[in-house]
């Protein structure tokens, strides 16, 4: 099961008549004369979303003049050489049109050569590679091609914001399992009991958005095995893969004994390169569930912005020095963020990797998340994320007692962030 691509008519709930048009089938709905069909409200798939976290924080930000870290976008540009590609294409005359579907030849290349390089791992640029619109599309097109209605996904908490509106939206089912703070681990017995019959998929995200954890070979071999055992796919976001610190490294789970047939990797161009406006990603694998994929992107985007693919096909082709730089400047910033914390008295559980922490404000705040974040913004005049969002209802306590910092920012922004934080002690 876990090699085939969801069921396109399995988004259907009410009884299709195929519409025949040239090279396609349209399911048609017909409905009675007595069924009543309201047009004036939003679908019900998307009537629980509302408006994210990022929206109030970052209004709320602005309006106290607050230094922002709460989303994870860097104040700094992307690399000037990276930015000369761009330009160099724009003006060629060569990549104005829409890109191939399913990315440039450069680009699918260039991914492939990167996780060669990287992982040793071989992968078909005609057929294993599907450039999307940033990872997020990446990872939306991959539930829709992989997963039907009614399928179960196993979704790791705290989790990137975006996975599952995703899954409600495929019509199937999340199935959460939480890290557990301080060391923000799983537990074995949790994630064995989450597995059943109707497992699908499970989204995996290492190194990990907010925890900052990058899990170790033995949690991705217990992972690795439950999957086979019950015949899942994995989607494994790995968009902070170059992000780690001291001594953790990034195992692709696809690189594990029999994972690769059974994985779509996703990652992008945003955090690696510091351009996350540019919303170039890419998702890889078995051509097998690359297929899926491609068959879901086609109708979501259908290509992606040309001649920033070009751009994004030299940077990843850079040499071991730009990858090597851009973790040191990573960690000079994980550095002063941590002092920022501790002059502020928040406890916190040193990241493993991407660029993101999370603060235990409990010994100095007593109060849900999202009052401590208004808290810190409108009296101290910093930004962060509540985390509860990260999480399904069952286990929103989990992160009560957290925020999450972001800090892919400015040296200087950073060091006055210390700066701030110590009003915390003092109010």
């Amino acid at each position: 099961m876990s090699s085939q691509p969801a069921n396109f008519y399995g988004v259907i709930e009410r009884r299709p008549v195929p519409l025949v048009l040239p090279g396609i089938i349209w399911p048609v709905l017909l409905f009675s004369a007595t069924e009543k069909c309201s047009m004036s409200t939003p679908a019900s798939r998307v009537a629980t979303f509302g408006t994210t976290i990022f929206t109030e924080i970052n209004t709320l930000a602005q309006q106290y003049n607050a230094l922002n870290l709460g989303q994870g976008k860097p104040d700094f540009d992307t690399p000037p050489d990276i930015i000369a590609q761009v330009v160099q294409a724009l003006q060629s005359g060569q990549h104005n049109q829409y890109a191939p579907g399913p990315g440039t030849a450069s680009l699918c290349k260039a991914v492939v050569d990167h996780a060669a390089r990287f992982y040793n791992l071989e992968i078909d640029p005609a057929h294993g590679v599907v450039v999307t619109s940033g990872a997020t599309e990446g990872i939306f097109s991959a539930i829709l091609g992989l997963v039907d209605p009614g399928d179960e996904v196993i979704v790791i908490e705290p989790f990137y914001d975006s996975y599952v509106p995703n899954i409600v939206m495929a019509h199937a089912v999340p199935v959460f399992v939480p890290l557990h703070p301080p060391s923000w681990t799983f537990d074995p017995d949790e994630l064995r009991a989450a597995f059943s019959k109707k497992t699908r998929a499970l989204l995996l995200n290492t190194p990990q958005n907010p925890s900052g954890r990058v899990f170790s070979r033995q949690e991705l071999t217990l992972i690795a095995e439950l999957c086979i055992e019950h015949d899942v796919t994995v989607i494994a976001d790995e968009v902070y893969e170059h992000l780690t610190f001291g001594s953790a490294r990034h195992i692709p789970i696809a690189t594990l004994p029999g994972m690769f047939e059974r994985t779509i990797t996703v990652s992008s161009a945003g955090k690696l390169f510091s351009a996350t406006g540019w919303k170039i990603g890419w998702v890889s694998g078995p051509p097998d569930l690359v297929t899926g994929v491609g068959r879901a992107h086609q109708f979501v985007t259908f290509a992606v912005h040309h001649p920033t693919q070009e751009a994004v096909a030299y940077a990843l082709n850079l040499p071991d020095t730009y990858y090597e730089a851009f973790q040191a400047m990573y960690e000079t910033k994980r550095q002063l963020m941590m002092s920022a914390l501790d002059r502020g008295g928040l406890k916190y559980l040193a990241p493993e990797g991407t660029y993101f922490i999370m603060a235990n404000y409990s010994d100095v705040f007593n109060g849900t998340s999202l009052e401590f974040t208004r808290y810190l913004i409108q009296e101290v005049g910093v930004a962060g994320i509540p985390p509860e969002s990260f999480y399904g209802k069952e286990h929103a306590h989990i992160g009560r007692g957290y925020v999450r910092f972001a800090f892919c920012k400015g040296d200087d922004v950073l060091r006055e962030v210390g700066e701030r934080l110590v009003k915390v002690l003092s109010l």
